[in-house]
């Protein structure tokens, strides 16, 4: 029997009206042969077990009322999509947005095809319905369908890096760049450049995904050409598409994108979410939920999220902040502007008084 999992839980103002809608959503899935996981909504979670749920299910379901965690996992499939991962071939996502709670993650993935970071469509890999029904006919008609091209292709297949050097004796601590892998726009280069040559120049240790192309690559290149101590981590579906940059001083290979992000969290001391895509918004999320848990992970680790402006003074992030305004209190992340206000935010956080 091929089994949906479900995500999403009553929590609102509006919970006799969730429930029976869920009730209904419940009803029509068994009924039309499927099981389900998770039907009570109280499942968790973790990096650690994400992927072995995600190969557990054939498809998955979202509903209204989404959370911060809801939000966190269904961009995760969508970066699962992105990246062509096999354990979701064939596997559909559907989100049933009656209340518009999901609007707000849409506008930013919108405004992220538009500022060039998704590539893709997420209407053709995350399918909208707006009733129990409409969610049933969208399993239907997919359940027998292959997931639209990601458009992506295996550029690279390189050996993996065999050094691990430690921090130097006067290293004042990690800081971990979220960044876009795709975006090759000049000036988003120069920028991730040169914050890794300033980590490098203050004694920071860079971490990242460990990607070649793009700001991701540009980061460890600034980082390393200054002298830099760098580190990073990588799936191998991924480093097939993005290659590997030269020059890590420590590389930790993991078997998919959560627990990559684990242990980049694991080892960093602060977070810099500079432009980037889905991955960047994922990771964002992750560290905010491990924030609002107030899980050890993240105890004195600050993050700063880089509002690049563009000519008519518009910030990369602004469809972001807007929707982190509804989930997160104001002093779990700062905002900067520029790139000497993130050296200061590091700084101030990191230095020794």
């Amino acid at each position: 029997m091929p089994t949906v999992r479900l995500s999403g839980k009553t929590l609102s103002a509006n919970e006799s009206v969730e429930r029976s809608l869920r009730a209904k959503l419940l009803f029509l899935i068994y009924n039309a042969g499927w099981d389900i996981n998770n039907a009570s909504g109280k499942e968790q979670i973790t990096l650690s077990n994400i992927e072995k749920k995600i190969i557990e299910s054939d498809c998955f379901v979202f509903t209204p009322g989404a959370s911060l965690e809801d939000l966190f996992k269904a961009v995760s499939i969508f970066v699962g999509y992105q990246t062509i991962d096999q354990n979701l071939s064939g596997k559909p996502t559907v989100i049933l947005n009656s209340d518009a709670s999901w609007d707000p993650l849409f506008d930013v993935l919108s405004h992220l095809g538009k500022m060039g970071t998704v590539k893709q469509d997420y209407r053709e890999f995350l399918l909208l319905a707006n009733s129990p029904e409409e969610v049933l006919a969208r399993l239907d008609s997919a359940k027998d369908q292959e997931l639209p091209d990601a458009g992506r292709e295996e550029v690279d297949d390189p050996e993996m890096p065999t050094s691990d050097t430690p921090p130097p004796s006067d290293f004042l601590g990690n800081v971990c760049v979220f960044c876009s892998a795709t975006l090759e726009d000049p000036g988003y280069i120069a920028d991730g450049e040169e914050l890794g040559r300033i980590l490098a120049k203050n004694k920071f240790g860079c971490v990242s995904g460990a990607g070649k192309s793009g700001i991701m690559g540009a980061v460890v290149r600034g980082s390393v050409e200054a002298g830099g101590w760098t580190a990073g981590s990588n799936v191998p579906h991924i480093i097939k598409l993005e290659g590997l940059p030269a020059g890590l001083s420590r590389f930790w290979l993991r078997p998919d994108i959560y627990t990559r992000m684990e242990v980049m969290i694991e080892n960093s001391d602060a977070f810099v979410i500079f432009p980037g895509g889905a991955g960047t918004v994922q990771e964002l999320l992750a560290l905010l939920i491990f924030l609002e848990q107030g899980d050890d992970l993240m105890k004195g680790k600050p993050v700063i999220i880089f509002n690049r402006l563009d000519e008519e003074g518009r910030g990369f992030w602004d469809p972001l902040i807007t929707l982190l305004g509804n989930y997160c209190q104001p002093d779990e992340f700062r905002i900067a502007q520029s790139l000497p206000e993130i050296q200061r935010l590091i700084a101030g956080a990191l230095q020794p008084a």
